[in-house]
């Protein structure tokens, strides 16, 4: 026997498990089932990948012992069993299971409901046996091992460890159950009325038997408590919602209710069933790189795999739920998935069927859309880069704040609805945040003529507005590149002229600051500012260009437009000095200050902040 100690954050967290207050501390029983659910299905799916597993695969089951006169619960299962290093690495220490945000999260919660919530989603249920009980034994045995593992804590800073000999295979999770306490909201969990009542609620829909020790059927056999019928194979009129909602908990470990609850059946040369969900909230982990995502699948009932990234594309990545094929064969691997031609047209469908469903859910629950696309839009918007076949149904689905409304977003839709008569594009502009957009020059020609504009303020955003070329016919234009075309053919035959009369001052201003930018040109997007910084057409973006940087991927310097206002009076002053003087040099350092002005006004970082300073405050002594 060796006595191990617990790793730090374990500790921390069995303290507040065992002194925190929870509301309903039935958790622990919905946590140990599922536990030992897992155990069958990774024990059946062994058994089919590896046929030199010994295992007895005839009678796979749960039982639950309870033991009034001793005082003790026992949950037991003979699936797939633990050997003494996995035992070690899965309950002495908790790391991968997300502990640190776990624990803050409890010390945030403010009620005690919510702090009892979070126990499964960070998948460290097993923990949650000591709110109720003094102390806990476990012993295992994988198939494999010829010898079990006792181990066994009072929830301390410290646990034993040891081999036995006798061990069953698969896992029993004894509870030396603490006194039953009203006070502390704790029930007697001797009760086989009570267990019942626990399973039925939490655990009906398992698919392995669950048999409660020592009660008995009229048959004299061990009685089974839960219905065992799979919910998506039942009539939707013979499911209730708080049925889906506890499914629905069960496959996302997220406590909360689902937004939307789908499901398809496919019948014909190739049938499968599914039942998919919507979360109401985004997990914490949605943009981590290694966060796991993908469906649970089935073939016939039989748990083939979790996470099936291969049913499900990354950008919709946070629906949960299953998939139950008939005809795929059950020793199908990721690698299989990868190729097979069945999966690939189930994928298409499901993604069809999700993305419709959040159509529907846009325009006949406007609210639950707009919670929909608070949690998950930045993910959406993923695949317009790269689900080409599905673009136009993503675009339907997006939505985006404009110059429309202050506050709301708006469809690509409705911003087509609203088109001016004579307007061509779909005008946008990214930026770092709502206000350095809408405070940019180049938006002012376009407020003028009541064109509305894209805000996309989403790092996502600088990506798919390259890659997607057109809505319902109209063209994306950004309005921070290329030339962007307002003027009526009146006012190019102006510019025209304009063009004529500066063309030596811009020749020269584009030698002067040839360091800095690639051209100087007159403007059609300005109205009341005197310059602004414009990128090519195919140049990237500012934010963009930082965006890869902040990666580590060295990029060659991006030159951009220097734009003037040919209307303004800076501007105006300075063409009349260029063609006026004869020395330049105090109109160099003009012309460089009206690059930085520009700068400044869109967001930018000045090259030589000290220089543009000190240039400025000389240009103000003259001037007083």
């Amino acid at each position: 026997m060796e006595t191990l100690e617990f790793q730090s954050e374990a500790r921390q967290l069995l303290q507040l498990m065992i002194h925190s207050i929870y509301s309903n501390k039935d958790t622990f029983l919905r946590e140990l089932v599922s536990n030992a659910s897992d155990a069958l299905d990774k024990l059946r799916l062994e058994t089919f990948r590896d046929k030199d597993l010994t295992a007895d695969t005839s009678d796979l089951h749960i039982a639950i012992d309870v033991d009034r006169e001793q005082r003790t619960l026992t949950v037991r299962d003979n699936g797939i069993g633990m050997t003494r290093d996995e035992v070690i690495g899965l309950i002495g220490t908790i790391a991968k299971s997300g502990t640190a945000e776990f624990l803050r999260k409890l010390r945030e919660s403010q009620d005690a409901a919510g702090s009892q919530d979070l126990i499964g989603q960070f998948g460290i249920g097993f923990y949650s046996t000591f709110m109720v009980a003094d102390r806990v034994t476990l012993v295992t045995r994988h198939p494999r091992s010829a010898e079990g593992v006792r181990w066994e804590s009072t929830g301390e800073s410290t646990y034993t460890i040891e081999d036995v000999a006798d061990a069953p295979q698969g896992t029993s999770v004894t509870l030396h159950l603490k006194p039953a306490d009203a006070e502390d909201n704790l029930p007697d969990y001797t009760s086989t009325a009570k267990i019942t009542e626990i399973v039925k609620r939490y655990a009906d829909f398992i698919t392995w038997p669950i048999r409660l020790l020592p009660e008995r059927g009229e048959d004299g056999e061990p009685k089974t408590v839960n219905s065992r019928k799979a919910l998506w194979a039942r009539p939707s009129s013979e499911v209730t919602e708080d049925e889906y909602a506890e499914f629905y908990r069960h496959v996302s470990h997220d406590w909360n209710k689902p937004l939307e609850t789908i499901r398809m059946q496919a019948e014909g040369t190739f049938e499968y069933q599914a039942l998919l969900f919507i979360p109401s909230q985004a997990p914490i982990d949605l943009f981590m790189r290694d966060a796991k995502r993908g469906v649970q699948l089935y073939v016939k009932r039989v748990f083939i795999m979790d996470d099936c990234e291969e049913l499900m594309p990354e950008y919709l990545r946070f629906v949960k739920g299953v998939v139950d094929a008939q005809d795929l064969s059950l020793n199908v691997s990721r690698e299989i998935l990868q190729q097979d031609r069945q999966i690939q047209l189930m994928r298409r469908r499901l993604v069809k069927k999700v993305l419709s469903t959040v159509k529907t859910m846009m325009t006949e629950r406007p609210e639950d859309y707009a919670t929909f696309w608070r949690e998950f839009g930045r993910a959406v918007k993923e695949g317009l880069l790269n689900d080409v076949e599905n673009r136009d149904a993503i675009l339907a689905v997006c939505s985006f704040h404009s110059t429309h409304d202050a506050e709301g977003q708006t469809t690509l839709a409705q911003y087509v609805e609203r088109m001016k008569q004579d307007q061509q594009h779909i005008y946008y502009m990214t930026g770092e945040s709502r206000a350095a957009v809408e405070n940019s020059p180049h938006l002012e020609a376009l407020r003028a003529k009541g064109y509305e504009v894209l805000v996309l303020t989403d790092p996502v955003d600088e990506m798919w507005v390259d890659a997607v070329p057109e809505f319902d016919g109209k063209q994306f234009q950004s309005v921070a590149k290329g030339q962007v075309d307002l003027e009526t053919e009146e006012e190019k035959a102006q510019a025209q002229e304009r063009e004529k009369d500066y063309a030596d001052l811009l020749a020269w201003m584009t030698t002067a600051l040839e360091e800095k930018v690639k051209q100087v040109r007159l403007s059609s997007r300005l109205t009341t500012s005197p310059a602004c910084v414009v990128g090519d057409a195919h140049d990237l973006t500012p934010t963009l260009e930082k965006m890869y940087r902040a990666m580590g991927q060295e990029l060659p310097p991006v030159k951009r437009i220097l734009e003037l206002n040919p209307t303004h009076p800076l501007v105006t002053g300075l063409h009349k000095a260029f063609t006026e003087r004869e020395d330049r040099a105090g109109l160099a350092e003009t012309v460089e200050l009206l690059h930085g002005m520009a700068l400044l006004a869109e967001g930018g970082e000045l090259t030589d902040p000290s220089r543009f300073v000190r240039v400025l405050s000389e240009h103000l002594q003259r001037s007083l």
